[in-house]
């Protein structure tokens, strides 16, 4: 009877097995989320403010060679914190209002007040500023640039055909790297 009882217990406590479920196997769905709208950067002209010490001509250079790197167009900008065109054209290139034009540009700044002596070492003169120049392939001026402006909301206006006129000089140290 114990064996019985026993069979019938082990019975009662065993589970009943179900008939194996067929699962179908499907690739996994990948999910792709939509890239996000992102605008391409805009570039805008490059203000670098210029070492203070040192000779000129070698720093120009170099970065005549690694504004060519960039991609970048490179001109020589010397101004006053005193000048109210040279303030009025940095404010204006700072803000991004001359990108539309010039976002392939980088002006290595100068302030005159520091830098007239070695400026003048250099080649970099004017009788007005500021002075945007081009640099010669040696890194020192050679009297192509454009200086001075008008005082006043009109001294960007002023400058900027002045401005693609210079950068359109055929000698230029940018025409003559595109040969």
């Amino acid at each position: 009877m114990r064996r019985l009882l026993a069979l019938v217990w082990l019975a009662a406590c065993q589970r009943e097995t179900a008939p194996p479920t067929v699962v179908q196997q499907t690739k996994p769905t990948v999910v792709v989320a939509p890239a996000p709208d992102v605008a391409p950067t805009k570039r805008h002209i490059d203000l670098v403010s210029a070492l203070p010490d040192g000779p000129i001509a070698p720093y120009v250079q170099a970065e005549m060679a690694r504004a060519k790197t960039d991609g970048r167009r490179l001109l020589v900008y010397v101004g006053a914190t005193w000048c109210e065109p040279c303030r009025r054209f940095h404010d204006a290139a700072k803000a991004g209002e001359l990108d539309d034009a010039f976002s392939d540009l980088r002006l290595l700044e100068f302030d005159l007040d520091r830098d007239r002596d070695r400026l003048a070492a250099d080649g970099y003169r004017s009788e007005m500023i500021p002075l945007i120049a081009l640099p010669g392939a040696d890194g020192k001026g050679n009297g192509r640039g454009m200086q001075g402006s008008v005082k006043g909301e009109g001294a960007v206006a002023q400058m900027r055909p002045r401005l693609e006129e210079l950068l359109r000089l055929p000698d230029s140290p940018q025409e003559r790297s595109k040969r």
